[in-house]
């Protein structure tokens, strides 16, 4: 008999992903008139029981990544491996055994769930539809233990939706995203839509999750507090691009790229004294269209620091050592 091999390190592995969408225009003869860049070229890896952070302004394209990674959207080109398997290509049917080691926690817990089935058949139904739910009372049971979990009574299976609060919802979100046993579970903007109050109680079911079960976590967010406390790592997205990934205490602690040090320079800190005396770093300007994205750095013109280069040159990802990379012109 022999030892079964060890599972690899990196559970996750996106190579250099574009996403892109035709704008069409005409009313009698349609024709592409051009193309929103949503995902143009990230490349990243996520390791087996760590967190990713995957943070940047509304726009940026931080969910339709994430989309893309679960075979939601088309890819345009890239690789997307999963386990070791290249899933780019794969179809419906050879998706189907891969979804239920990947799921997905959505950003609305009231738009999310089903108004009209019962919490019941809301957790069950992925165990229904993958066909594992052999009887009655195993499928009730593991309903149950789904619902324990994450902090649910049992008898609440029985109840529908709106009999339940915003964090509630979100929780029987997660039930469901559990149901199948996942390995990779991409969390988009999961506590946005909750109370401060309760987005704690929620990362905080999040990271016991983690620990309990060993998951691995693409965690998208634009509330940098919020992914500081939960991200092992973090990947700061611009307008379709990666721009600079670090772990968490290099990120805040020694930012590289002026977005994300204006970034964190826009969050607020609890001490008023401490911040009265910091100095503000305003990103002037609106975000470009992703329609028309900038040529060179698509951050430039908003950069206090851009030089010439950054106006032609569009900047490579460049590694600085111990984990960290950056794509600015400043770090050549």
């Amino acid at each position: 008999m022999t030892d079964s091999p060890s599972p690899p390190e990196t559970v996750l592995k996106v190579e250099d992903l574009k996403v892109h969408f035709p704008v069409t225009a005409g009313v009698v003869v349609r024709r592409q008139a051009g193309t929103v860049k949503a995902v143009d070229g990230v490349s990243f890896t996520v390791r087996r029981g760590e967190t990713l952070g995957l943070v940047g302004e509304s726009g940026c394209g931080k969910s339709t990544t994430g989309l893309a990674v679960l075979r939601m959207l088309d890819i345009t080109s890239g690789k997307v491996e999963f386990e070791g398997e290249d899933i780019t290509r794969h179809d419906r049917a050879r998706m189907r055994p891969i979804r239920r080691k990947m799921q997905m926690v959505y950003q609305d817990p009231y738009g999310s769930l089903n108004p009209r089935m019962k919490v019941a058949d809301i957790v069950g139904e992925p165990l229904v539809v993958h066909g594992l739910a052999d009887d009655g009372p195993r499928y009730r049971a593991r309903v149950a233990d789904l619902l324990s979990m994450v902090g649910l009574l049992p008898d609440m299976a029985e109840r529908y939706p709106h009999e339940f609060s915003g964090g509630q919802r979100q929780r029987i979100g997660i039930a469901r995203a559990m149901a199948l046993e996942p390995s990779l579970l991409i969390c988009d903007e999961p506590v946005s839509a909750l109370d401060v109050s309760i987005q704690a109680q929620v990362v905080n079911l999040f990271m016991e999750l983690q620990d309990r079960l060993g998951l691995t976590y693409i965690f998208i967010a634009h509330d940098l507090s919020v992914v500081r406390h939960i991200s092992d790592r973090i990947a700061v997205m611009y307008l379709g691009r990666i721009v600079e990934v670090a772990t968490r205490d290099q990120l805040y602690k020694d930012p590289l790229h002026p977005y994300t040090q204006a970034l964190l320079a826009a969050v607020p800190i609890a001490d008023p004294e401490l911040e009265a005396e910091r100095g503000q770093q305003i990103i002037t300007g609106e975000i470009p269209s992703a329609l028309r994205p900038p040529p060179g750095c698509r951050f430039h013109t908003r950069c206090p620091r851009a030089m010439d280069a950054c106006r032609s040159v569009d900047p490579p990802m460049r590694d600085k050592g111990g984990g960290r990379a950056v794509a600015c012109h400043l770090y050549d």
